[in-house]
């Protein structure tokens, strides 16, 4: 094999790239499954240099719509034009050669591989049949410049970097095969608010050389901030195409998305609900370097919320309450008994049920269907002298999907094929068949559409008017005071405001977060 001259263009922006020209549309693009029509005459239009926003529900067919374009899927029927030309890539290699990049959610990286070796995998430059290393330091060393991160070491174990530095390196590798449009799948969803803002950066450098990106967020003021223009998927078709990301009102966003308005995503709590006796009693729990002498409660029928930074101890307070992580000091009592310390089994015989931060990989059997994963907290009741009831499992996680409206209603699909609205509904379904009095809820909506929102926020506050004790940690401010009756902030490990959410307002808990007193006020 020949050598590649160390003077190849890997990493130049590409030099025919004409800012404004249409480099992707689709038209009346089609793909079914076994039952499932998941696009359905979809239309999508993407110019060179923009940042073109791809916005649906959970189930709308975003994610089938990114594997056509990836090569992953074949369409069925329709038109698919890169660059002027009609294509149908025959896989992801195909789809990477023509300059077509997808960066997933769930990044694709190899975790034992150096930075450099992720960012070349495939397409490694070689001389006389050898990896020519030193070639491929430098090449990602010039691409990692190009992308602001100059300081990642190309010879670093991936596994070694942050979130955000593995995010870069996906992005390197897109850049090592000259992409010019490079599909970015829910990015912030693991950032902190200045590794987003990195990320936007990055992004807008990247478009000023002519590349486009498609650009794929639940959250709508990211859409606003870094998006140029939008269209909107629903049930597997386009509702909407080249929306201005600016100025369409988020009325309108949310409408062409769920087919509801705005006003529905926080239910109201039923005039006659009352809260009751006090279920959840935390007091003075304290973990060296993540949380500091942390007091609340939590009554039957109150939904109490926790706002606070990625790294605030937020989520470590979560496990340490459910029994995931033991504490160095204080208590956690449910009705006025302690707890076990550091034991999950006495915290669920006490009636605590937790649905963690990363549903995948913390509570999702992911290969096993819906109705194994509904039942995984309560399955004793369905075994008998060796055998499973497998009928009435199937039965009882069918009544629960019912309640839960999860789609598709099929209790024996495997959970790895839900939607995450849907998913993250299993995981507070397997609750409802137990004999659970709270529930514990850490970043409840993360990767969850709009509409699946409305549906879980619903769901809480049902929960909550029979009885239910809920205590809620989530990123989003909006979110916190929108469900909460009561609001925690926490800032570095301490409880810095305690407030009933009517007496609080976004800007103030942003204003505590980022720079709140110790004071502490019921």
């Amino acid at each position: 094999m020949s050598e590649q001259p160390e003077s190849a263009p890997l990493v130049e922006a590409p030099a025919d790239a004409v800012a404004g020209e249409v480099v992707l549309r689709l038209t009346d693009v089609v793909k079914t499954f076994p039952g499932v029509r998941a696009l359905d005459g979809v239309q999508l239009e993407v110019r060179a240099g923009e940042v073109h926003c791809l916005l649906g529900q959970n189930g709308a067919g975003k994610s089938t719509l990114i594997k056509v374009l990836a090569g992953v899927h074949r369409p069925d029927s329709g038109l698919v034009e890169w660059r002027g030309e009609q294509v149908t890539f025959a896989n992801p290699q195909a789809a990477m050669r023509a300059g077509i990049a997808t960066i997933y959610q769930e990044l694709d990286l190899v975790e034992d591989l150096s930075v450099a070796e992720n960012a070349f995998l495939g397409h490694e430059p070689r001389g006389f049949g050898f990896i020519r290393r030193g070639q491929m330091a430098r090449h990602t060393r010039q691409i990692l410049g190009r992308l602001g991160h100059a300081e990642i070491p190309p010879n670093r174990m991936v596994r070694a970097l942050p979130a955000a530095g593995k995010q870069v390196v996906s992005m390197a590798r897109a850049l090592s095969h000259e992409a010019r449009l490079i599909i970015m799948d829910e990015p912030s969803a693991v950032l902190a608010h200045d590794e987003v803002e990195n990320l936007f950066r990055i992004i807008r450098e990247l478009t000023a050389q002519g590349i486009a990106v498609i650009y794929i967020s639940h959250r709508l003021e990211e859409i606003r901030e870094i998006g140029d223009r939008v269209t909107v998927l629903k049930d597997g078709r386009t509702t909407a195409a080249n929306l201005s990301a600016r100025d369409t009102p988020t009325r309108d966003l949310v409408s062409r998305m769920t087919g509801r308005t705005i006003e529905y995503v926080f239910p109201d709590r039923a005039d006659d609900s009352e809260v009751g006796e006090e279920l959840l009693q935390v007091e003075g729990l304290t973990r060296a370097g993540e949380f500091a002498d942390v007091s609340l409660t939590v009554r039957a029928g109150e939904i109490v919320g926790i706002a606070g930074l990625v790294g605030s101890g937020r989520s470590e307070l979560m496990e340490t309450i459910y029994g995931a992580r033991r504490a160095e000091s204080g208590t956690v009592r449910m009705a006025g008994r302690a707890l076990r310390p550091g034991s999950v089994g006495a915290a669920v015989k006490a009636g605590l049920g937790m649905a963690p931060e990363e549903r995948k990989s913390q509570a999702l059997l992911l290969g096993e269907p819906i109705y194994r994963n509904v039942t995984l907290a309560t399955f004793g009741r369905y075994a008998r002298f060796g055998f499973t009831d497998t009928a009435r499992e199937q039965a009882e996680a069918d009544r629960v999907a019912e309640s839960l409206e999860m789609r598709p209603r099929d209790v024996r699909r495997a959970v790895r094929t839900l939607s995450g609205g849907n998913q993250q509904k299993v995981v507070v379904g397997r609750w409802l068949l137990g004999d659970t009095k709270l529930l514990l809820l850490d970043e409840p909506t993360r990767g969850v559409d709009v509409g699946a929102r409305a549906e879980l926020y619903q769901v809480i506050r049902q929960l909550a008017a029979e009885g239910v004790g809920v205590l809620l940690v989530s990123s989003e401010v909006p979110e916190v005071l929108g469900l909460a009756d009561r609001v925690l902030v926490m800032r570095e490990g301490r409880v810095v405001r305690a407030a009933p959410a009517a007496e609080l307002d976004e800007d103030t808990v942003l204003d505590l977060v980022m720079a709140g007193s110790l004071e502490v006020t019921a």
